[in-house]
């Protein structure tokens, strides 16, 4: 699956994310419209750049992620505005006069097309299609492979296949993906204790409440 770099990062604020659009193009997930601001349909953002004030400049037009059900299905979102509020990232959109169209954009998801041929100018971020096919490294030792890249509100996950029948979970973030080596097919892991370990079957040695080991009997 080829995208936009994954970045690094610890919260919604500073990781950038890609998956596939909704128009099935490659785009770039840059931000979600998180709450109405005020009376004159101004939108607090979450961000998903690193360079909203390129981003968002007057005039950028994004691809709207919404369900079928939403007036805004299948039309474009242009700003016309943007701006820091309180430390909060504000924007305003054309169409978007009052608070009332303004709540109708609320947990709308903001692509832009995005060329996957173009080197990416920030600092350790990966296309997925980078990712993909990773051996996956922990203490020197090979523990599986990259098979996918999901994006989730809060961070990426990389999906690693570890055997015929089990996917293990691992979440992007710098803390458990210290390396990322494109040219040397690997990254590396500092996964927490059970990450990767299977956990045993409920079963094993447990027996039913109520009852008792015949070894048991007058003990």
């Amino acid at each position: 699956m080829a995208g936009e770099p994954d970045v690094w990062g610890e919260s919604p604020e500073s990781s950038k994310n890609l998956a596939p659009a909704p128009t099935g193009k490659t785009q770039l997930r840059v931000g979600r419209l998180v709450k109405a601001h005020g009376l004159k349909g101004a939108i607090k953002l979450e961000l998903y750049t690193d360079d909203p004030e390129g981003r968002f400049v007057p005039g950028a037009t994004f691809t709207l992620q919404v369900p079928v059900s939403s007036p805004w299905h299948g039309k474009p979102l242009t700003v016309r505005e943007f701006r820091w509020m309180n430390s909060h990232p504000v924007a305003f959109f054309e169409g978007v006069d009052d608070r009332d169209a303004a709540e109708e954009l609320i947990r709308a998801i903001l692509w832009i097309d995005q060329d996957t041929q173009a080197p990416s100018t920030e600092e350790d971020a990966w296309f997925d299609h980078q990712l993909v096919g990773l051996d996956v490294v922990r203490d020197g030792v090979t523990v599986g492979r990259v098979v996918r890249v999901d994006h989730m509100p809060a961070q990426d996950l990389l999906i690693v296949r570890v055997d015929a029948e089990r996917e293990v979970l691992v979440p992007f973030v710098k803390a458990i993906v210290p390396e990322v080596d494109i040219p040397g097919g690997r990254l590396v892991v500092t996964p927490p204790a059970g990450l990767f370990e299977e956990i045993p079957g409920a079963d094993a040695g447990d027996d039913e409440p109520g009852e008792r080991d015949p070894d048991d009997a007058g003990a």
